[in-house]
């Protein structure tokens, strides 16, 4: 008799050794987003080409696609937290009106996000930072983006959904065939077919509906314990047939939908202030940025995405440590989290503090590549490799956000995920703009990496204090 899914991933969730199942499951989601940021550099180089104030667009749209990303981000962990402990306490049936839920709420925003920044493009665009300079580029860009809203907010669900059944490897197919689309198109609209940064913005919105079209295909292959279809959104009971052993009750009707999109929203709301506040924080910078000219705009957003490339190395394997940290907090195995927590904070550090080094080595050489320009080059070394440096601190900022949302513990994590982007950076950036100029604009997030860092300490040694020991009977 075959072994149901639920059961064989069960097993695997909370018995495969800790280091190899945190790897396994961070090994695709660090390659997923490598390929991301990579396309987003792709992105970067071909619009380089074109000019300083093309350049900047790439950097203001950046804002845009964090908004994007929160609402995404919000509904795929918000979903993926729930299900995660759900499938470690047996309860698939639960677990499916969690996924099927957060899908066709974040079908719903991207479509409400993309209609009315195409109403608002002019005022959005310089609300996002753009000069009179960059704005006929970024309206362009802007409205590709926009047109790829709902493919875009889709994406971040089913990606996370993935990763917290424990599928990192199905997420990295879908995520990875779409960066390659993207710098595929890129090449062939931009310098095939000579469309300026109209190509740059096609390419983008062709490969995100690709991409979410594969994603979506993911979910029925009878590889997961979830699946995406109104049948599951909590409006009437589920038939006993579709329910897996273990299940606990199923409730039904208008009510029980209002209590699942509650409990979302509360358990993605530390992802929902993280990117949200990084597109303001961008817009801010972008902001303070413009002062100093269209160079300023360039040389920050390559030194963003190229050190978001750098840390979504640390990231990814964070991300391997989520789905073990919640199915084993369901389980009530609680030194599996504890284990799991101490391995990806000691392992990502050593990783990243390596990228990190080649990152600082190489800051001229990269910045060149991506805008030969003095003045940007000027401006984007030393904030590069300011970042850099600051970089260590970063996994132990981001893992106890993890941590925190991953069992479920949203305020902790909605504190903290509020640091790095909002509660430190923003009045360093504002503060130091003032007394500073322009250096004080590249060195505010690198001091606010380092503060949020050392936040979340009290906070980590509070949480294992306390932490429970292993349930006998779960053990």
């Amino acid at each position: 008799m075959k072994t149901p899914v639920y059961a064989t991933q069960y097993d695997k969730m909370t018995r495969q050794g800790i280091p190899s199942l945190i790897l396994e499951l961070g090994l695709p989601t660090t390659i997923s987003m490598l390929v991301t940021n990579l396309y987003n550099l792709v992105d970067t180089w071909f619009v380089g080409r074109i000019s300083t104030s093309a350049s900047g667009a790439t950097g203001v749209v950046f804002g845009l696609m964090a908004i994007l990303q929160a609402a995404g981000f919000m509904f795929g962990h918000g979903a993926g937290s729930h299900i995660s402990r759900l499938l470690g306490a047996k309860h698939v049936g639960r677990a499916r009106q969690f996924a099927s839920t957060s899908f066709f709420a974040a079908l719903a925003a991207g479509i409400l996000i993309g209609g009315v920044g195409l109403a608002c493009l002019t005022p959005l665009c310089r609300l996002l930072g753009s000069t009179d300079t960059i704005l006929p580029y970024a309206r362009v860009y802007a409205t590709c983006i926009l047109l790829a809203a709902p493919a875009m907010v889709t994406s971040c669900v089913m990606n996370n959904i993935l990763r917290y059944e424990g599928r990192a490897a199905l997420a990295m197919v879908g995520l990875v065939s779409g960066g390659v689309l993207n710098i595929f198109g890129d090449a062939l609209f931009m310098m095939g077919f000579h469309m300026g940064i109209a190509g740059a913005g096609l390419a983008t919105m062709l490969s995100q509906y690709i991409s979410a079209a594969i994603l979506f295909f993911m979910f029925h292959l009878g590889k997961t314990q979830t699946c995406f279809s109104p049948r599951y959104i909590p409006l009437r009971p589920l038939p006993a047939a579709e329910l897996a052993p273990d299940d606990g009750p199923v409730p039904a009707g208008a009510g029980a939908l209002g209590a699942m999109l509650g409990r979302i929203v509360v358990a993605g709301l530390p992802s929902l202030c993280r990117q949200g506040l990084g597109s303001i924080s961008t817009m801010l910078l972008n902001g303070q940025a413009k002062l100093f000219g269209d160079a300023a705009i360039a040389a920050m957003s390559i030194v963003n995405r190229v050190c978001n490339f750098l840390f979504c190395v640390g990231l990814g394997i964070g991300q391997g440590f989520q789905p073990v940290s919640g199915f084993n907090y369901g389980a009530k195995l609680y030194s599996r989290v504890r284990s799991g927590f101490f391995f990806t904070i000691g392992f990502g550090t050593v990783v990243i503090s390596t990228f990190a080094a080649f990152g600082a080595a190489f800051a001229a050489t990269v910045a060149r590549v991506m805008r030969d320009d003095p003045a940007v080059i000027a401006i984007a070394v030393p904030a590069m490799r300011a970042q850099c440096g600051a970089l260590l601190f970063m996994p132990l900022s981001v893992c106890s956000t993890m941590l925190f949302q991953s069992i479920g513990l949203s305020g902790r994590a909605t504190l903290l995920s509020t640091m790095r982007s909002g509660a430190c950076f923003i009045p360093l950036l504002l503060i130091l703009s003032k007394l500073w100029g322009l250096p004080g604009i590249m060195y505010a997030q690198p001091l606010a990496d380092v503060l949020a860092g050392v936040v979340s300490v009290p906070f980590l040694l509070h949480f294992f204090h306390h932490l429970p020991k292993d349930d006998t009977e779960a053990a």
